[in-house]
């Protein structure tokens, strides 16, 4: 029998949104001389940590998560959060050019850590296709590409924002061939007539509008995902214990 998971709620499947969306932008920054990306991506980021950290039980325990680095990729993100805001940090103090590339960078390194978290659990079906690795990566890229279209209209970044957003066509198609999911059914579609059709129509034409398409369809898609289509798989027992005749 399969029954939906409880242990993660919207306040989980917040930090793949608000720091997926946060840690594209960021991978993004490299492109922009301004601060404020970088601003608004290390704010999403912490925002989403924090979302996880209410939902926790005993929140004096939240430091117990950098014990198990070769283990655990939840360990492998926060380790990631903390390099990213030590070079934002450093970054929005000093504006060196090379801070933010490691910055992109390491932002980079936490949105694949986010996907390999949903993968490491293997008792939810919908989590542990390999295919949810680029979708969730993919995705984050899209969001946060559409995002920083608000702040730049730079040509390498609608560039950036054409392949993100085709990339994540791609990867959901190929999600959706592996995985049969009905609760992801809706967000499915959204991600690819308003994330998708509709954000590269607008994108001529109104860049920023394009890239809210893209990240409005990409943070329903990841909500659904954590909270809707989290089934587990219940107990299998191919082999039934048999009491022998006295």
């Amino acid at each position: 029998m399969n029954w939906l998971q409880r242990h993660w709620d919207a306040r989980a499947a917040a930090n793949f949104m608000l720091g997926g969306a946060g840690a594209g932008l960021l991978v993004c920054s490299f492109l922009s001389q301004d601060r404020l990306p970088v601003v608004v991506g290390l704010g999403l980021v912490a925002a989403g940590l924090a979302a996880v950290w209410l939902e926790i039980g005993r929140k004096a325990r939240a430091p117990h998560v950098f014990f198990n680095p070769f283990t655990s990729w939840m360990t492998r993100e926060s380790f990631a959060a903390l390099l990213l805001f030590a070079l934002g940090g450093s970054f929005l103090l000093f504006q060196d050019r090379i801070l933010v590339y490691g910055v992109a960078l390491t932002s980079a390194a936490f949105l694949f850590c986010q996907a390999r978290i949903l993968h490491a659990a293997k008792g939810i079906p919908a989590w542990r296709a390999p295919q949810v690795v680029p979708l969730v990566v993919f995705t984050g890229l899209a969001e946060g590409s559409g995002l920083a279209l608000v702040f730049s209209t730079d040509r390498v970044l609608i560039a950036i924002f054409v392949v993100a957003v085709l990339a994540r066509a791609l990867a959901w198609s190929l999600y959706r061939a592996a995985v049969s999911s009905s609760a992801l059914a809706k967000p499915g579609r959204a991600l690819l007539v308003l994330g998708t059709i509709a954000a590269l129509a607008l994108l001529p034409f109104f860049p920023p509008l394009a890239g809210l398409a893209a990240l409005a369809a990409g943070l329903w898609l990841k909500l659904a995902l954590v909270t809707r289509a989290s089934f587990n798989q219940g107990y299998s027992l191919p082999h039934l214990p048999v009491r022998g005749a006295r």
